[in-house]
């Protein structure tokens, strides 16, 4: 998947010559916590973040502390074409909360932590009707493809599946089905000798 597929396109800007004040009314009003600084032509000259903006606000009252001051002026940004891996890597990297989507040099888009959060939940279908399994599987050829068939023959329809890193030539999987018993399932790959972890209806 394509950040372009989850950015929000044409996002809500502000130019440089406006005051912090202006910045945060704009912010709260439109329910936003990330502002691109663009110029005329829309260029990307920098990122502002509602909780930048608040620790300004006071030292702009007593000083010419301006919105330029503030703003990120070499922000990380990531182009439409990336995949949305990159994005979530960075914004976990850097600790972040949004991400300028640029192509050329103009901006076209934002992606921030929740939108990430949102795709990383609808791919996983929790907020769906479903049921999971989770089974401790040994890093052995064919292991992962018995579990698979195990699953299929207790008539587990499956949707996507998880894991865990590796510990001691292990892993846990999380196989996440569409909405049934998990009892008879449960039952087979334990006979089979596999470690049910976990299921849930």
């Amino acid at each position: 998947m394509k950040i372009r597929s989850l950015m929000v396109a044409n996002p809500i800007t502000i130019t440089k010559d406006a005051t912090i004040t202006q910045a945060i009314d704009l912010m709260k009003k439109n329910s936003i916590r990330h502002l691109p600084v663009v110029s005329q032509d829309n260029r990307l000259e920098g990122f502002v973040t509602l909780a930048d903006m608040k620790q300004g606000l006071i030292p702009s009252m007593v000083s010419d502390l301006s919105l330029a001051d503030l703003m990120i002026k070499k922000p990380i940004c990531v182009d439409p074409d990336d995949d949305i891996e990159i994005g979530a890597q960075l914004i976990y990297r850097h600790k972040i909360g949004g991400i300028p989507v640029v192509k050329d040099g103009r901006l076209v888009g934002i992606i921030t932590a929740t939108d990430m959060l949102r795709t990383f939940i609808d791919m996983m279908g929790m907020l769906t009707s479903t049921s999971r399994v989770d089974v401790e599987i040994e890093e052995k050829p064919g292991t992962f493809k018995q579990v698979l068939q195990v699953i299929n023959d207790g008539g587990g329809d499956i949707i996507n599946v998880g894991m865990t890193s590796r510990c001691a030539g292990r892993r846990t999987y999380f196989f996440r089905l569409a909405a049934c018993k998990t009892a008879v399932i449960k039952k087979a790959l334990e006979k089979e000798g596999f470690t049910v972890v976990a299921a849930m209806d």
